[in-house]
């Protein structure tokens, strides 16, 4: 005779989602397995509090969680089992650890008994995952659950924020466990040291092309905004780090440009001229630096100041005149309280940065019939300030960068680990938990294929996304490096595709196909006023390989 749930002895799994709850989690993110079902029918009971969406790939529902950290600032949560489960998953940790997005995934194990011993799907999660995750660990002992899950919140929201694997044995979650669940965790501020700031008000003070560099993760609405008034204050140029346009308003007379894989022309003259670069929470590592050649030793020794989440980030790639640690908000607080000199002799040198910015959003030419350039323009005017763009990898996103607008913060989900497939997901993730607010994914063929499976997790959610495909049959990216180093030598990036429209439609998204530019936005206007998950199909020329490239033109002589 089966016990009732209300007389079964409190469990190892119903504990775990008791600290769940006390974190304040909403919504989960899983793909089922039978390793973890005594934690699936605890989250039954408390199913009108926590939100489980059932994801049809690990790789996606690991990814829908890590966008919930981007977008809150809190770790996002997923469920996978064993096995396959757990190295599907991998892939948005490994974009968690580059993005420094705090994220928890919980991974079935085997039973203890049978660890060690080559068992069904078993894995050393701690050897698998050590290398990408900020902490792995794996309950043995029932009563340490809410201690060690508790413990894991806090690991992955603190310091530079990152990835928690927790394993769990599938024999421990039915044991009982009496241990309340631990406290609310939040993230401790860790201020500027004594006399930075006022460092710093003296070298800007004695600059004449001071340049604002920020980026990285960590941010909140109040550090936001008090970066913003310390750079309106000083009339200071902003440019943002790789895929973090977000941080700053990309309309304000202050805003330079973004160092991604295509910095424009505001940006590198803003960068290349400074005389003072106030780098705040940006990595100054590979994508930003352009493969570490936009900074000199030589020369950022003499002009870099470098603000980091951790010491040992500060300074840690190039040499910098002046090592800081600090939590970005903290540290854009600070700064926000200088009062401005009388005199600010940079302000022509801000507008110029500025002017070579917007020279970079006028729309260029192209081969094909569908004007990228031009469809992002027109998604800028169509969309709200607060409507939320997403995107994976490949060569479209350049275009995606270059010519979208982020006005409000919290309106970016890009992955700086350069993952295939991430657009998709996190799209309905930031549905979900926004269901009121306009939701962009923009995917190129290739990329969205990677992820095509969860388009009837949006249906089946009634999650309002605009799915946009730039087909140019190809993996662009890997066949722009080809043309590049290899010229007339194609191999395994041509890519035949499914019908787009019809197999949307066969997920229950309703879809259309645009070949023209003037097709698109009559298009986007009635996916916008839809109820329901909409497609649309853009017909690209591969030809437009990147803004103002042309792919047969790499590789010449």
């Amino acid at each position: 005779m089966n016990t009732s749930p209300a007389l079964r002895a409190r469990s190892a799994a119903r504990a775990l989602v008791d600290c769940l709850l006390a974190q304040q989690v909403s919504t989960a993110f899983s793909v089922a397995g039978e390793s973890y079902l005594a934690v699936l029918d605890a989250l039954h009971d408390v199913s009108d509090r926590l939100r489980l969406v059932t994801c049809r790939h690990e790789a996606s529902a690991a990814n829908m969680a890590e966008a919930v950290g981007k977008l809150t600032g809190r770790p996002g949560v997923c469920f996978v089992t064993r096995g396959p489960g757990a190295t599907h998953a991998s892939i948005a940790v490994h974009t968690a650890q580059q993005d420094a997005t705090p994220m928890v995934l919980f991974v079935g194990q085997v039973a203890r008994q049978d660890l060690g011993r080559d068992a069904f799907q078993e894995i050393d999660f701690g050897a698998m995952f050590g290398t990408i995750a900020k902490w792995v660990v794996e309950v043995h002992e029932p009563e340490r659950m809410s201690e060690l899950v508790t413990r894991a919140f806090a690991i992955a929201l603190n310091g530079r924020p990152g990835p928690v694997v927790v394993s769990l044995p599938e024999d421990v979650l039915e044991e009982p466990c009496s241990q309340l669940a631990g406290p609310y965790v939040e993230r401790i501020s860790t201020p500027l040291g004594v006399g930075v700031v006022e460092a710093i008000a003296a070298r800007l003070q004695s600059a004449s092309r001071p340049l604002v560099w920020v980026g990285g993760s960590g941010w909140t609405p109040e550090g936001t905004a008090a970066l913003r008034h310390f750079a309106e204050q000083w009339q200071l140029p902003v440019a943002t780090g790789f895929r973090r346009k977000d941080l700053y308003p990309n309309n304000h007379p202050g805003y330079v440009g973004e160092f991604g894989f295509a910095a424009g022309s505001g940006a590198m003259r803003s960068l290349k001229e400074a005389d003072l670069v106030l780098a705040i929470g940006a990595n100054l590592c590979d994508v930003e630096t352009g493969g570490y050649t936009r900074l000199d030793a030589r020369t950022s020794v003499e002009r870099v100041i470098h603000i980091a989440m951790r010491p040992e980030d500060a300074g840690r790639v190039f040499p910098v005149s002046m090592r800081a640690s600090a939590s970005p908000d903290a540290a854009a607080i600070a700064l926000a309280q200088l009062q401005p000199p009388a005199a600010i002799p940079w302000q022509g040198w801000t507008r110029a940065a500025r002017a070579a910015y917007e020279h970079d959003l006028a729309p260029v030419a192209v081969s094909g019939a569908v004007n990228p350039s031009e469809v992002f323009l027109e998604l800028r005017r169509q969309l709200p300030d607060d409507a939320i763009i997403s995107n994976g990898a490949g060569n479209y996103a350049a275009w995606l960068h270059r010519y979208f607008e982020h006005r409000q913060f919290r309106t970016q989900l890009a992955p700086q680990s350069g993952a295939m497939g991430y657009g998709v997901p996190a799209a309905i993730a930031a549905a979900l938990l926004h269901p009121t607010r306009k939701v962009v994914a923009v995917a190129g063929d290739g990329c969205f294929m990677m992820a095509v499976n969860d388009l009837v997790t949006a249906t089946a959610t009634g999650a309002k996304v605009v799915f946009l495909i730039l087909n140019n049959g190809a993996y662009g990216t890997i066949r722009m490096h080809q043309q590049t180093r290899f010229p007339g030598r194609t191999v395994a990036t041509d890519l035949i595709n499914p019908d787009f429209v019809a197999l949307a439609e066969a997920c229950g998204v309703k879809a259309a196909r645009v070949s023209t530019t003037a097709e698109f936005a009559p298009a986007l206007a009635a996916a916008l006023a839809a109820d329901g998950p909409r497609l649309i199909e853009l017909v690209t020329s591969l030809e437009d390989i990147a803004p103002g490239r042309r792919l047969s033109s790499l590789g010449a002589g």
